[in-house]
């Protein structure tokens, strides 16, 4: 094996550069589901800056221990990753500790499976201290039972403790290094994690309703927030373009405020890990009091993406939040997407980040799902109390207003954190 890695270009470079993708269809999924998946791991491999240069699907009818393929299955994916040169095998399927190893000695190639894709392209996108910590901790626990391979990550490492050791009491010790590291990483989360609270608490002082835009990864939610909000946050054409949750204030019609966050976007087959690593930036939608579901309108897998994301609000306990459901890029869309969109979600709003259009429904749906948030309160405020008035239209709604005798009766709506300050003044409440 020392020799191969020697003689290898790409040890020599220490990054793999060529990947060959394998698909598994088995028996439980949809017909053409893993062509799907292949398609996707593609676009994730892509991102990582890394050539494919050949794909194969397997029609798996029982996974075996050894190799999840079989024997002779693998010897062919073998034979045809060398004759393309490749020097990355990636699956799309997960690949226990022992069928990595095995697939590595076969192989003589970095073996890897979707898993630690999408953990790399975290690890690459990470900018804030959270972030960092969080993709930090996935990939540690990822690596733990993996320690014995003779590739970590993309690159390749000699030695058979993977981190560069000999032997069992080496291995034993790396183990304990990457333990120590894992107990670090959930301090420095918890400590992380208190200090959002302490933004949210903040936050909270000023009583402005919230909500999170969450979604299928690329289907448009920060070009939509920069929209919406006139932010300026990272918007492109790739998966997992931004990881770090970035909240922006939207001002709406009858001087409604709206604190907006975007979310890291979700994905088919997210490895469980990540998403318990991430639940710190995740709390985001769990305290929202509304979501903005956004799809990608033009993806001819929108409704899987659908499912996806569903499926991961309720493991959040997010999955009961009022949602908005809307569908972005209606400018590149023809009719029949638009139909299969209103059958999915027959109460979805259809908008344009990029060109505006629909952007006025979906904020008078904001101001709708606001309002129902407060209560309709009727106030008599004397004439010398004006600051309440003021007050009531920086926090809350006004609907009714009437200039009597003895004050000012206001018929409005209010947060509840504000129910203190307008008790005096409370008529009746409807």
């Amino acid at each position: 094996m020392a020799d191969f890695i020697q003689k290898t270009p790409a040890a020599e470079s220490g990054r793999c550069e060529r990947a060959f993708l394998v698909g598994v269809q088995t028996p439980d999924m949809e017909p053409g589901e893993a062509a799907e998946l292949l398609a996707e791991l593609r676009e994730l491999v892509e991102n990582l800056r890394i050539g494919v240069v050949g794909v194969e699907l397997v029609n798996l009818r029982k996974p075996t221990p050894a190799t999840l393929v079989g024997s002779g299955k693998a010897e062919e994916i073998i034979a045809a990753a060398k004759a393309l040169d490749a020097d990355l095998i990636v699956f799309d399927e997960a690949l226990s500790p022992a069928q990595q190893r095995n697939w590595e000695k076969a192989s003589e190639v970095a073996v890897i499976d979707r898993e630690e894709v999408i953990l790399d392209i975290f690890a690459d996108r990470a900018h804030t201290r959270e972030a960092v910590l969080q993709v930090a901790l996935a990939r540690m626990e990822y690596s733990l039972p993996r320690l014995t391979r003779a590739w970590t990550h993309l690159s390749r490492q000699r030695g058979k403790g993977g981190l560069g050791g000999e032997g069992e009491t080496q291995l034993e010790q790396d183990r304990r290094l990457v333990n120590d590291r894992i107990v670090r990483l959930k301090r420095d989360l918890v400590d992380v994690r208190k200090q959002r609270s302490v933004q949210r608490q903040k936050r909270q002082r000023v009583p402005v309703p919230t909500a999170s835009i969450v979604g299928y990864t690329n289907a448009g939610k920060s070009t939509l927030l920069n929209t919406l909000t006139g932010a300026q946050v990272l918007a492109e054409d790739k998966l997992f373009a931004t990881l770090d949750p970035t909240t922006r204030q939207l001002q709406l019609r009858g001087n409604h405020k709206l604190l907006v966050t975007d979310t890291v976007g979700f994905i088919r087959r997210l490895p469980h890990g990540l998403v318990e690593a991430f639940k710190a930036t995740l709390e985001e939608v769990i305290v929202a009091d509304f979501l903005v579901h956004v799809l990608d309108v033009t993806n001819p897998n929108v409704e899987k993406h659908h499912a996806t994301t569903l499926g991961v609000l309720a493991e959040l306990g997010a999955g009961d939040k009022p949602t908005i459901t809307v569908f972005n890029k209606v400018d590149a869309a023809d009719e029949a997407m638009i139909q299969r969109a209103r059958q999915l979600v027959p109460d979805a709003l259809f908008v344009s980040a990029h060109t505006r259009a629909g952007l006025d429904a979906l904020e008078a749906r904001c101001v709708e799902l606001i309002a129902d948030a407060f209560k309709s309160t009727e106030l008599l405020v004397p004439h010398a109390r004006y600051d309440v008035i003021a007050r009531l239209h920086e926090f809350g709604d006004i609907q009714e207003q009437e200039e009597r005798e003895d004050g000012v009766r206001i018929k409005g709506r209010f947060p509840p954190s504000q129910a203190r300050y307008f008790a005096p003044f409370v008529l009746g409440e409807k």
